[in-house]
């Protein structure tokens, strides 16, 4: 297009549009969008630069070929009964007249006519032709039309394979004009008019409005060309109808008409290709659904987890700490029935009152504690286990459906991807559980628990099993008892001495014990959060793979979606501005 025919309201629009139309490409090759489409559109960028472009299309025998030799007013292309356009053709200006063969599905016709000087036609293959090179016609030239010239014959209007054709090039927004070709093999007006209401009605279908419609005969323009009688040319160009035809093609070539058809042209592409775009991302947004509800579901199950872990390790260790308190009591009792004058006999006998102690008040201490850790032990081993089995049921249930598409032939290159992350995440899962020793992790937990409390100041002694470890702890904060009355002085002044040693004895008992009960359970309450811990996130660091592809398809999606219906707002900002510029 020439800049000095554009006014400087004009150049600044179209200046911005050129702009928005790379902003735009480069923000669709960012999303993903297919190169072929993304080179659709860089060629109707192009276009802005170039001549008004007519595409001529419809059914072999439909006249197309005629049509454009009468529009043009000489024989520039074959004409025949049989097939005489295989190729796509673009038929445009050059010195001299001739035809170039690109390749099998595309020629340039060159004529030195002046109106080739304006606007570049091209023809078509038939839509019933037996070589078909519709991709070419619908994917390059469709797309950088400015207008599109819909021709079907008066003898077979609207054939099916015209109304398929008019469906695929539709996609692309383009202004379609229909042409009912030779009217003049009507008998009447009638059949004419029957014809017209026929394509109109059957167009209107396709399209959602009625079209423009003219009845023309090219035959009959192409002998008015020839004729030398004044008389009888005008009467064959009457007959023809043409002119009403290349008025409408002429208004439409006026400066703001072409404009505005220069200037919607790629934005009709682009917006094809959002439309693409927005399928598309809709379609992986649905697909992604279920995988969302999967990982949230996996996310909710070991919260859950985690959550049942915290309320129920508390009062499963405070049975532990309630046989400590027991013992508290009936060491406490124990002192009170002990350290008497009464039983000062005992008393000197050291080891006597230490048997004693061992039996009445130790007593089955240790087998107790062994007892309810190792129910914690089992019971955690257990929910580990049951955890471990759940998440890969989840796994297996989402392997199973994106299977489904996958065989069906519904599966896409993201669904494969998708099916190969599962199930690497699953027969990771499959292996750990098939693996999963349940002897064996309750031996290594207790060992784990045993060294946490063995560590810890309450003990620095070893010993075999977690029982005897905290007995002989218990034990040892009453030792010094016995020695306290073993003395044979107190048979002496023990009237004065034993009630004070037994106060002393049970305030150091029961602080000994109150320390020794809270550093336990501290111990025990951090060994076994530590080990639920590490099971959280061993579970969560096998199903990171999958929640991560999750997570990142969700974030591109919206993104992505973000970024069309910018592009969206964009493309409806330029046309207002074209709109208003027109008008």
């Amino acid at each position: 297009m020439r800049q000095s025919v554009l006014t400087n309201e004009q150049s600044r629009l179209l200046m911005d549009e050129r702009e928005e139309l790379s902003n735009i490409l480069l923000r669709l090759a960012d999303i993903g969008a297919p190169k072929d489409a993304l080179v659709t559109l860089q060629k109707a960028a192009v276009q802005l630069d170039e001549l008004f472009l007519i595409v001529v299309v419809g059914e072999f025998n439909a006249g197309k070929s005629a049509l454009i030799n009468a529009i043009l007013g000489e024989k520039v292309l074959a004409e025949g009964v049989i097939p005489t356009t295989t190729r796509v053709t673009l038929v445009k200006w050059g010195e001299q007249a001739g035809e170039q063969i690109v390749d099998d599905t595309f020629a340039v016709v060159n004529y030195p006519l002046p109106l080739l000087k304006e606007i570049n036609i091209v023809d078509s293959p038939g839509t019933n032709a037996i070589i078909r090179q519709h991709e070419r016609l619908t994917d390059e030239f469709v797309p950088r039309s400015d207008l599109v010239l819909f021709t079907t014959s008066a003898e077979r209007p609207m054939t099916e394979s015209e109304r398929q054709f008019l469906e695929r090039i539709l996609a692309w927004g383009k202004k379609v004009v229909f042409v009912l070709n030779k009217a003049d093999i009507l008998e009447n007006e009638a059949a004419l008019q029957e014809a017209r209401e026929y394509v109109l009605k059957n167009a209107t279908i396709v399209l959602g409005e009625s079209p423009v419609l003219f009845s023309v005969s090219a035959r009959l323009a192409q002998r008015a060309a020839l004729e030398t009688n004044e008389v009888e040319r005008q009467h064959l160009r009457l007959a023809s109808r043409l002119d009403e035809l290349e008025k409408y093609i002429s208004t439409s070539l006026d400066d703001s008409a072409r404009l505005q058809l220069k200037l919607q042209n790629p934005l009709g592409v682009a917006d094809n290709l959002l439309d693409q775009m927005n399928s598309q991302i809709q379609a992986q947004s649905e697909d992604l659904k279920e995988d969302t509800t999967t990982a949230q579901s996996l996310e909710t199950t070991i919260s859950a987890y985690e959550h049942d872990l915290e309320i129920e390790l508390a009062p499963r260790l405070a049975e532990v700490e309630n046989i400590l308190h027991k013992f508290e009591m009936r060491g406490l009792d124990f002192f009170d029935r002990t350290l008497r004058l009464t039983n000062i006999h005992n008393l000197v006998r050291g080891d006597r009152v230490r048997a004693a102690f061992e039996k009445e008040v130790l007593a089955d201490v240790s087998q107790q504690i062994d007892l309810h850790v190792k129910q914690i032990i089992d019971w955690l081993v257990d929910k580990d286990l049951h955890e471990w089995q759940q998440v890969m049921a989840y796994l297996q249930r989402r392997q199973t459906a994106n299977l489904d598409r996958v065989v069906s032939g519904g599966g896409n290159p993201q669904e494969v991807h998708r099916k190969e992350l599962i199930d690497k995440v699953n027969e990771k899962m499959e292996s750990i559980i098939e693996s999963y020793d349940q002897v064996k992790e309750a031996s290594h937990l207790a060992s784990s628990v045993e060294n946490a409390v063995a560590q810890t100041a309450i003990c620095e002694v070893s010993a075999v099993g977690l029982g005897a470890l905290v007995s002989t702890a218990l034990l040892s904060s009453a030792l010094d008892i016995t020695g306290m009355v073993a003395a044979g002085t107190l048979a002496i002044v023990g009237f004065f001495v034993i009630p004070y040693r037994r106060k002393q004895a049970k305030d150091d008992f029961r602080e000994k014990i109150i320390a020794l009960r809270t550093n336990l359970n501290d111990a025990l309450t951090g060994a076994f959060k530590h080990e639920s811990s590490n099971a959280i996130v061993r579970l969560r660091d096998n199903i990171a793979p999958y929640t991560r592809y999750v997570h990142a398809e969700q974030e591109r999606i919206t993104k992505t979606q973000t970024q069309i219906d910018e592009l969206r707002n964009s493309i409806s900002t330029l046309r207002a501005r074209i709109e208003m510029l027109v008008k």
